[in-house]
């Protein structure tokens, strides 16, 4: 049997979940327009998501769903998490996307959201230990801003935050950091969009940075701006264990895009949006759980090794 083409075990990386959507409004305990775009992690043996929701105004707070092995049997709780001040300055317009990851030296989980304030989009933080009290530490940065996340562990003693500011009208990943999660700085540019290609329009930050032995895994989404309208689509990256400001590997096809029907028709269409993943130690699966459509949430499901060869088997990163 012929070896499979890079481009071909691009396509076959990842497999959609045959139950999906997983959550639609219809799981919810209360009135919503929209769920959609979850934070992931493992919580008491279980498989946490911050599942973001839209009311029937239009704003987004956060609510928590557990399964037991990630896939089925959701349970989604009575009532919202984390909802925004709407008195604030900072959460005036809802909160919304959120990226989880465990900080081991302060023994808490990070969440860093969206929160629309009066002057744009902002990138929030708030730490929690059991997704029932969170403590809030305010805005990061200025607007306009999204698509971030922290890193679990510091580098050089500085904590380091994944993010995705306009800037100049141009949407590229940054890389900033901080010895002290309120000032920011030594802001360096990450991933670029790329001309011709389909992340050619705007990139950002998919789900939390993954540690693997091979260094950073990254996932983004990119979009392409068709007649038809935006398409997103997931593509992969690969950073330096020690130096994560260093790409080592970016694929040139995506590996994860709008082709079903709950993925195409739904409050905004053509539409793959990964904002969580967990990795089951016991079986190498990587479940990549992502909105779609702007309206349900589903997950992918693959090999992390087969990811890992993959990125590997990818062009090296231009210095």
């Amino acid at each position: 049997m012929a070896e499979l083409s890079r481009e071909q075990k691009a396509h076959e990386l990842f497999k959609k979940f045959e139950g999906n959507p997983i959550l639609t409004p219809k799981d919810w305990p209360y009135p919503t327009s929209a769920v959609f775009n979850p934070g992931a992690a493992k919580l008491n043996a279980e498989t946490l998501l911050l599942v973001r929701v839209e009311d029937m105004r239009g704003f987004s707070h956060l609510t928590v769903a557990r399964s037991a092995d990630g896939l089925t049997r959701w349970q989604v709780d009575p009532a919202p998490a984390l909802q925004a001040d709407q008195s604030s300055r900072e959460e005036m317009w809802g909160l919304e996307d959120p990226r989880i990851v465990w900080l081991e030296e302060q023994e808490q989980f990070a969440v860093t959201y969206v929160s629309f304030s009066e002057g744009g989009p902002v990138v929030s933080l708030a730490i929690t230990k059991n997704f029932r009290t969170f403590a809030r530490l305010g805005t990061l940065l200025p607007p306009e801003d999204k698509d971030a996340c922290l890193f679990p562990c510091r580098f050089n003693s500085r904590f380091a935050l994944i993010h995705r500011p306009v800037v100049r009208g141009e949407a590229h990943i940054w890389l900033s950091f901080s010895p002290d999660l309120k000032h920011w700085g030594d802001h360096q540019l990450l991933i670029r969009t790329r001309a011709g290609y389909w992340d050619c329009h705007r990139v950002g930050l998919a789900c939390q940075p993954i540690e693997t032995p091979e260094g950073w895994l990254l996932f983004y989404h990119g979009v392409r701006s068709t007649t038809a309208g935006q398409i997103y689509r997931v593509g992969l990256a690969l950073l330096d264990a020690k130096a994560p400001w260093k790409v080592l590997r970016r694929s040139d096809e995506w590996v994860l895009g709008p082709q079903a029907y709950y993925e195409r028709v739904g409050d905004v269409g053509g539409v793959v949006f990964p904002t969580g993943a967990i990795v089951r130690e016991e079986t190498n699966q990587l479940n990549l759980y992502y909105g779609a459509a702007d309206c349900t949430v589903a997950v992918a499901t693959a090999n992390l090794t087969d990811v890992l060869d993959y990125i590997m088997s990818c062009p090296q990163a231009e210095e």
